[in-house]
């Protein structure tokens, strides 16, 4: 039967993915209708709390000069927990102007409201229920309401993508290929956040700080935490793999609570007023479990796809891009009238040419070999950092030749030769792949 297409376009999920995507194809002068099954934009405010300047200004071009950010990040931080303090990196640069504190309610609200001037029709607290397919494509969705019919669908819908894997484009996913993370949102007073973090008063300057290290008694988690300074609150959160947690019987509330009492975290939020408290499921799949991108009339983007490197915490810049490039491809099937999984199949070498598929190519096999180490990581090394600067620091009236001397042979002692051989092997076949990545 013949189809009266309701629009040209059908994009599901109004993240900065889905908007991106949106955006991309309105400008192009064709019709878009963005569904997201919340209520209300900006409901949704679980990531870390940064947004990038490159990907930000590709697609909104001149009103990022109004992005509704509240502190420029330019003091990155890699702190590796022990039990009683930590050993820690820090990069600085004021001059650095590249990353942004942003909460996601403020981000998504912003970008809707550009979309819309830009001509893209909205339509929140729309719940998708399936896809329409006939002939072998994919023609509309079907709502709780109603139907809504175009030659094609972009899936922008999040990492359990409900969607992708009723057209069987995607594996199921098992919990090692997610992380769950959850995240607090603590109310300080903006003085205070200043001085404890040593900030300018004019918000030109914030702190991000990423958190590794198991708490003491907690063996074999992989975890990464992470705090963002804001205006007046600060965003504390860890994520740790879900084979993990289960594994171990672990609550990731736990984990949290351990970072709140550590002696390098405490005294940064004390006193503070817990406003907010999230969870959400991030793909860990990478490149080497990717879907298929494409079928008949339907496009996946964003974390649906499994964009997102989380080694550098990148995933929503990966999902602007992944929108922009695929709102793209479904502007030039438009004026081609092919909408078949070969045309649409643009989309892939458009990523491939992009920063997206080249890191996820170099990294396909780098968090799995952290991961098979993360005893090592997670437990030992932390562990040994601290020893280390103990004797650096100490002028207890020992000789130091003598103390650096135990302390190398110790690796031998207090360390299986083979386990030493199995980490020196995973840190050189990681400097490879990144080395000889694409």
């Amino acid at each position: 039967m013949d189809i009266n297409y309701n629009t040209d376009v059908i994009v599901v999920g109004a993240g900065p993915c889905g908007i991106s995507t949106a955006i991309e194809i309105a400008q192009a002068g064709k019709k878009v209708v963005l569904l997201d099954r919340a209520k209300y934009i900006g409901s949704k405010n679980m990531y870390g709390g940064a947004i990038y300047k490159t990907a930000l200004k590709e697609i909104f071009q001149d009103d990022f000069n109004t992005l509704p950010y509240e502190r420029i990040i330019n003091s990155h931080s890699w702190a590796f927990l022990n039990n009683t303090g930590s050993v820690c990196i820090t990069y600085q640069d004021d001059e650095n102007k590249e990353a942004y504190a942003v909460k996601r309610s403020s981000l998504e609200k912003w970008m809707i409201d550009i979309a819309k001037k830009r001509g893209v029709y909205f339509a929140p607290n729309t719940l998708v229920k399936n896809l329409i397919q006939q002939n072998g494509y994919v023609v509309g969705v079907e709502t709780e309401l109603e139907k809504y019919y175009a030659p094609i669908v972009i899936l922008a819908d999040g990492v359990n993508s409900l969607l992708a894997k009723e057209l069987n484009l995607r594996e199921k996913y098992e919990p090692k290929d997610v992380i769950l993370s959850v995240k607090e949102t603590i109310k300080l007073d903006k003085k205070t956040i200043e001085e404890r973090f040593n900030l300018k008063d004019d918000l030109t300057n914030g702190v991000v700080k990423m958190l590794l290290g198991n708490p003491e008694g907690v063996k074999n988690i992989f975890m990464m935490g992470f705090l963002y300074t804001f205006k007046d609150t600060i965003m504390l959160g860890v994520g740790a793999n879900l084979a993990d947690l289960v594994k171990n019987k672990i609550n990731i509330n736990d984990l949290l609570e351990y970072l709140k009492q550590h002696n390098d975290i405490q005294p940064l939020i004390k006193d503070g007023q817990s406003l907010e408290y999230s969870a959400h499921l991030i793909p860990e799949t990478g490149y080497n479990k990717m879907p298929k991108l494409t079928g008949n009339g339907v496009i996946i983007a964003g974390d649906a796809a499994g964009f997102v490197n989380s080694i550098h915490f990148e995933g929503t810049n990966y999902a602007l891009i992944s929108g922009k490039l695929a709102g793209k491809t479904a502007v030039n099937a438009l004026n081609n009238n092919n909408y078949s999984q070969g045309y649409l199949s643009l989309y892939k070498k458009e990523l491939d040419k992009s920063f997206i598929l080249k890191d996820l190519y170099t990294y396909r096999n780098i968090l799995n070999r952290l991961y098979d180490r993360r005893g090592s990581l997670m437990n030992y090394y932390p562990k040994k950092m601290k020893e280390f600067f103990d004797i650096i620091t100490s002028a207890n009236c020992k000789s130091k030749s003598v103390q650096f001397k135990n302390y190398f042979l110790s690796f031998l002692k207090d360390r299986n030769i083979n386990e030493l051989i199995k980490d020196g092997y995973m840190a050189f076949r990681c400097v490879l792949d990144i080395f000889f990545g694409r």
